[in-house]
């Protein structure tokens, strides 16, 4: 689905951009442009970036708790 209807960009390149390492709306408009020209797609890049970096949260939680106590030090 296009979420940069302006910049013709996405909702996959985004997830790959993000997944490679992008981690803010900033870096995502220094490499696609979106959100620069009518910003109707700022909502959404926000809401994808969110959802994307709590699913990192979440999974760097869980990585922890995996890890033996002896094995933290």
């Amino acid at each position: 689905m296009y979420v940069c209807v302006c910049k013709a960009v996405t909702d996959s390149q985004l997830d790959a951009a993000i997944e490679s390492g992008l981690c803010s709306r900033k870096q995502l408009f220094q490499c696609f442009g979106v959100g620069g020209d009518c910003g109707k797609c700022n909502r959404d890049i926000v809401r994808i970036l969110n959802q994307k970096n709590a699913c990192r949260l979440l999974q760097a939680a869980n990585d922890a708790q995996l890890t033996p106590k002896s094995q933290e030090n």
